[in-house]
């Protein structure tokens, strides 16, 4: 699958991605063979085999699906992509999503361990990325840092 080698999972033993597909699956009623015969990217045509999605979903060693894989994978599973990256970056890479606002103003920042941080010190991350980088205005154009009048 990918070209370094992630092959041995987290120590924390992170299944995210590998119970998102084998979910994904039942809820289809496909098996891995059919499942794996949707698993085809679009637009490069990268196949994931049923091998590897075996190996997966029985938490054997696998190396981090590439972005190609992953979208063969979200086509095959029907979902957005963007769930499938975050599955995997928790699986692979023990980053989780952190989303706080909706539509246009919201932000998404992967921080490792954030389940482990309470909700009052997820609002302050936030809070302090707010102040780096403000987030988009209801419009979706981001707030210029020059005056009004220039």
């Amino acid at each position: 699958m990918a070209a370094n080698d992630d092959s041995v999972q987290n120590p924390e033993r992170r299944t995210a991605l590998a119970d998102l597909i084998r979910r994904r699956r039942e809820q289809l009623k496909l098996g891995i063979a059919s499942f794996a015969d949707r698993a085809v990217d679009p637009e490069t045509g990268t196949v994931v085999k049923r091998g590897w999605i075996h190996r997966l979903e029985t938490g054997e060693p696998v190396k981090s699906p590439e972005f190609e894989e992953l979208r063969a994978l979200a086509v095959a599973a029907e979902l957005p992509v963007e769930q499938l990256q975050d599955a995997a970056g928790s699986q692979f890479h023990g980053r989780d999503p952190l989303r706080h606002g909706t539509g246009s103003s919201a932000s998404v920042a992967y921080v490792k361990k954030i389940d482990r941080l309470p909700a009052e010190q997820r609002d302050r991350l936030f809070a302090f990325i707010d102040s780096l980088v403000p987030p988009d205005d209801a419009d979706g154009s981001v707030p210029s840092s020059k005056g009004e009048d220039q």
